[in-house]
């Protein structure tokens, strides 16, 4: 199994946006807002380091298995 490494915050939220069916709703300073029908997801568009990733990976409901096959 591949591990999660650090990734750029407008990276993710292209992934998630593209393969996840996730939309930015609104951006304010350096944090973007993803909505996909019934869950609101707040994503710092910075560096993401593999803690936060687990956790946003996890509060999106996205295994991290698929996540990396989507990369």
């Amino acid at each position: 199994m591949k591990r999660l490494t650090p990734i750029d915050g407008r990276k993710l939220i292209k992934v998630l946006c593209n393969k996840f069916g996730f939309r930015v709703i609104r951006q304010k300073g350096s944090h973007a807002t993803l909505f996909n029908g019934r869950i609101h997801l707040t994503v710092p568009v910075k560096e993401i380091r593999v803690g936060l990733l687990n956790v946003i990976l996890k509060d999106c409901e996205v295994l991290r298995e698929e996540f990396l096959k989507n990369l």
